[in-house]
């Protein structure tokens, strides 16, 4: 019988060799699956992003118990041993002892008996010191000095960044460089909030329905939604795990799933009806889309990305959507040439990035990232920044955007620009954010934090030719 504690260990396995993004392969694994009941399918969602987010702590757990060297446990074995850990040390509705048990019949399936052993002993271990484990929520940190066994935590007072990476479950580099920018405090708060789940946002497609229709409709299906308290086109669902593109709302193209932190960087530029609009590293094609609805579905937004795959799902989520203004280019973005496709009212450079703002629900990013990407990425930043300005009509809006948290992958970037370009001047931000929004902005900047703000962290800087 296939369970959801199986499909979790087979996603993070694969995620283990390869590097695809976890949630298509959950919405891919739940299709093959589709008996699988809504509890379940909530668990298996829980387990796979459980696991990731909270990886460098389930693996510094694990080294502390284990008497066989790190390097020398294999990685199928280490995935299975972080899934058990997981349950047993964050989980509280989930029995110890059913942590363990499911662990050891999924190895019997592949691994030999001494294997097995190890792998019961070292799950056994790890619940006799949590027994006395303080109540905590899924996804909380629980306490270094909580009654929950004899571990060896590192010395805050000696090596603090040591400290903060492990309780936080972060790369050492990633905590040492952000809080050399943004200091200690803001840095641990940043830490925090990325490790919590994100809500569910939404942003209602008033091509087809308005607010209230988008909520009555959900409410009939039994998802308890509420508007957002600072976006008129936004709704945030609170039916935990619930796979919103099985309702009647979503594929009748009433809403998309995209956070209020993205949404913003769309009303930033406010594109208008009738006007020529360019989306350069488009993507999946949610902030296209998104400006194609502001424009009331009248004049051109021509969707550029290099990745042939995400511009067919773009399609296909604005055929969702009934828009029929959206034009996909598989190109890479400095290869077009404004000979060729003219210039525009406005462009939107959504570049490609570290994306550490987005942690609460990316949180295989900071896995996937090394030192080196913030310097190899600010240098394709300020390339393609230069060359988007070169689509701009005079008098048009250009905004740069990312999705990240350093420096020299925002303002160091967006300070590039006019120095080379004078016919270009800055344009605050603050003068443009929805009026419930005014507080995310940064001097000229808009400058969004899941720790201050509540949504992922984006940056976007604004400029008028």
């Amino acid at each position: 019988m296939v369970t959801s504690r199986i499909l979790a260990y087979q996603i993070l396995l694969h995620l283990e060799q390869k590097a695809p993004h976890p949630d298509r392969l959950i919405r891919s694994t739940l299709e093959r699956h589709s008996r699988i009941d809504q509890r379940d399918r909530a668990l298996l969602t829980e387990l796979v992003y459980g696991v990731l987010r909270w990886r460098a702590r389930l693996d510094w757990h694990i080294d502390q118990l284990s008497k066989t060297r790190p390097d020398r446990i294999a990685p199928e074995v280490r995935v299975l041993l972080r899934l058990g850990l997981y349950q047993i040390m964050f989980l509280d509705r989930i029995p110890d002892h059913a942590a363990v048990n499911d662990a050891v019949e999924i190895a019997k399936s592949s691994q030999p008996p001494h294997i097995i052993r190890f792998i019961n002993g070292l799950l056994r271990e790890a619940a006799r010191r949590a027994s006395r484990k303080e109540s905590t929520d899924a996804g909380d940190c629980p306490p270094p000095d909580a009654p929950s066994g004899d571990w060896r935590w590192p010395d805050q007072q000696k090596d603090p960044a040591q400290y903060t990476a492990l309780m936080t479950s972060n790369p050492v580099w990633l905590v040492r460089r952000l809080t050399e920018e943004i200091g200690a405090e803001e840095a641990g708060l940043f830490f925090e909030a990325s490790n919590k789940i994100a809500p569910a946002a939404f942003r209602i497609n008033t091509l087809k329905a308005s607010r209230e229709e988008a909520i009555a409709c959900l409410q009939k299906e039994g998802i308890e939604a509420e508007a957002s308290s600072r976006l008129e086109g936004a709704i945030q669902v609170k039916t935990p795990r619930r796979d919103m593109t099985d309702t009647v709302a979503f594929r009748e193209g009433f809403l998309q799933p995209q956070d209020e932190g993205s949404q913003i960087v769309s009303l930033l530029l406010a594109p208008r009806c009738g006007e020529r609009v360019l989306d350069l590293c488009s993507g999946l094609g949610v902030k296209s889309a998104h400006m194609a609805i502001l424009m009331k579905n009248e004049g051109e937004v021509l969707s550029v990305d290099q990745s042939a795959w995400k511009l067919e799902e773009a399609r296909k989520n604005a055929h969702r959507q009934s828009i029929s203004i959206i034009r996909t280019l598989a190109q890479d973005a400095l290869a077009l040439r404004p000979e060729e496709h003219g210039l525009f009212d406005r462009v939107l450079l959504d570049a490609p990035c570290t994306g550490l703002g987005t942690l609460r629900r990316k949180p295989d990013i900071k896995w996937r990232r090394h030192i080196k990407d913030v310097y190899r990425l600010s240098r394709i930043q300020k390339e393609l920044l230069k060359h988007a300005a070169r689509f701009v009509k005079p008098g048009g809006l250009l905004v740069y955007a990312t999705c990240t948290v350093f420096r020299e992958e925002n303002e160091e970037v967006a300070e590039s620009l006019t120095p080379m370009n004078p016919e270009f001047s800055v344009e605050p931000a603050s003068g443009r954010l929805p009026p419930l929004c005014r507080g995310m902005s940064s001097g000229p900047y808009y400058l969004c934090r899941p720790h201050r703000h509540g949504a992922d962290g984006f940056f976007s800087a604004l400029w008028r030719r």
